[in-house]
């Protein structure tokens, strides 16, 4: 009887512990946002004002480049046994990344309307290092400790 009770406690030990852990790494869109418009901010020394002005156009745009990646995604599903559908997912892979870099382009000449060209470049180049270290993070390798 004492070994079933103390199998039992383990196992709810565990089911409780894996829950915990389930709910710490549960990914928050709105959190991953809000971390990565406060960490462009600093990175970039946007001023009240130019946050105010630059983050609702980044927030188009990154809502258009959502819809291609969610097309990009559709485009995955593909029977792979199937030569000229496989084909054809590939070039419309190739015209959704030809599309991407577009609506960036669009954007960052944009941008430079409402903040200096020397801060949109700065913007860019955090957005990119506050992806790498989400990435990482993720994957559960520390992040790097110097903000850059």
């Amino acid at each position: 009887m004492k070994k079933v009770v103390t199998i039992f406690m383990l196992w709810v030990f565990t089911l409780s512990l894996s829950a915990q852990q389930e709910g710490r790494h549960r990914f928050d869109p709105k959190k991953f946002e809000v971390e990565m418009e406060q960490y462009i901010t600093r990175q970039a020394a946007l001023t009240p004002v130019e946050a105010s002005k630059f983050f609702p156009l980044y927030r188009e745009m990154q809502k258009k480049q959502r819809a291609c990646f969610h097309e990009m995604k559709r485009c995955r599903h593909v029977d792979a046994n199937d030569i000229e559908a496989c084909g054809k997912a590939v070039r419309r892979m190739d015209e959704i990344d030809i599309q991407i870099k577009m609506i960036q382009q669009e954007y960052h000449l944009k941008f430079m309307n409402v903040i200096p060209a020397n801060k949109v470049l700065e913007v860019i180049k955090a957005e990119n290092r506050f992806h790498r270290q989400a990435f990482k993070k993720a994957a559960g390798r520390p992040a790097p400790s110097q903000e850059n």
